[in-house]
């Protein structure tokens, strides 16, 4: 579904507030000085292979990072862009925080949050759109996955400086708050509506796969085919790297810490997004508690697996998917993998078990003979 949205530029790299790598002031004199010498003897071949594009020192930056969404986000060119590029995407990305985020005051998500029990508030077709795909994944999960879950989220607090293992009073009161069925929808002017005061949405488990399709939609709209984008582990491929027709992304091991990686996937045009409980966690008492929650029992979910990572052609649906197959569990996670066109999945559970659907069986390499791939 294409969506349009309205953007406001940002004209320098102060009000972006966000660091590009490799763009000192040591830097920007030997790219001014290399940039003479190849005008100076007149090499046509290099200039006309660049024709169209900006072949300013700000042409020559390849990657951005900074920290929208509640995470680190990185975009990567493999080929020298318009650094006006990377803050167009930005901006998109800057106003579907704004839009959707649970830590705006006035984000569209707070403003429904705070009616709830009491009106329907009229929202973007961006933002109706992710509520309404977050409640379908809801349903697809029978509520395995509920972005109604916000209650619980706040109760546990992980992820924030002061988590803690809430009392069996506390979860209960909050649980009754947790039902995606009470999410009313009104197609005709987009406005929404929590049935129950003190419900809470949080589109913490699907917005990320939003704003990645966004990207990829904008960044092909200005011809660019070949990028990463990584919106804290959720990745988007765009064509290849450069070098061949495919990305080799890492497939991050559970048991590790980030950048560890048990085996590289091989790419096109697709996204890989993960969930798992080393994601975010903490521990009291000697016990470890993840992030993601279980809507019927108020506790984080507890199963055999480490980690999901889902393959598709949206990250929308990835996103949605990965903690609705974490929560459902192999089993029953594999069923509906297997029940859908264009996805994909790669299961790692406690035992160090690889279990990969069949359609990328191909795409894996495994590089840590810790691992072992087994069939679903």
């Amino acid at each position: 579904m294409k969506k349009n949205r309205k953007m406001t530029i940002i004209k320098n790299e102060e009000e972006s507030n966000i660091e590009y790598k490799g763009n000192g002031k040591t830097k920007k004199f030997i790219v001014y000085i290399l940039s003479i010498i190849v005008i100076a003897i007149g090499m046509y071949s290099i200039i006309s292979k660049y024709k169209g594009a900006n072949l300013s020192k700000d042409s020559l930056i390849k990657e951005k990072t900074g920290f929208l969404l509640g995470t680190v986000v990185q975009i990567k060119f493999p080929e020298s862009q318009p650094v006006r590029l990377f803050d167009d995407v930005f901006v998109l990305l800057k106003e579907i925080e704004n839009d959707m985020s649970i830590n705006i005051e006035d984000s569209e998500v707070i403003r429904i949050n705070k009616s709830a029990g009491k009106s329907y508030v009229k929202v973007s077709p961006e933002t109706y759109y992710v509520i309404e795909r977050g409640k379908y994944y809801s349903e697809l999960s029978e509520g395995r996955f509920d972005i109604s879950i916000g209650p619980l989220v706040k109760l546990w607090g992980i992820g924030t400086n002061a988590p803690k293992v809430p009392t069996q009073v506390e979860i209960e009161k909050e649980l009754s708050k947790v039902d995606y069925t009470n999410i009313l929808l009104n197609e005709s002017d987009k406005s929404i509506m929590l049935a129950k005061e003190g419900m809470i949405i949080d589109l913490g488990g699907i917005a990320k796969g939003y704003a990645a399709d966004v990207v990829a939609d904008y960044l092909k709209s200005k011809d660019i085919h070949n990028a990463i984008i990584d919106l804290g582990g959720n990745i988007l491929a765009l064509g290849g790297n450069g070098k061949a027709d495919f990305w080799n992304i890492g497939l991050q091991n559970p048991f590790e810490a980030r950048n560890k990686h048990l085996g590289i996937l091989k790419v096109k045009d697709k996204t890989i997004v993960t969930s798992g409980v080393y994601e975010r966690n903490f521990t009291e008492k000697g016990k470890t508690y993840h992030h993601i929650l279980d809507p019927f029992t108020g506790y984080p979910v507890e199963n055999s697996l480490m980690s999901v990572s889902i393959i598709a052609d949206k990250s929308i649906d990835a996103d949605g998917l990965s903690t609705t197959v974490f929560a459902l569990g192999l089993e029953k996670g594999a069923e509906i993998i297997k029940s859908l066109d264009g996805v994909d999945a790669i299961f790692v559970d406690k035992a160090k078990n690889v279990y990969i659907t069949e359609d990328i069986k191909n795409s894996l390499t495994i590089t840590n003979d810790e691992f072992t791939v087994k069939d679903i």
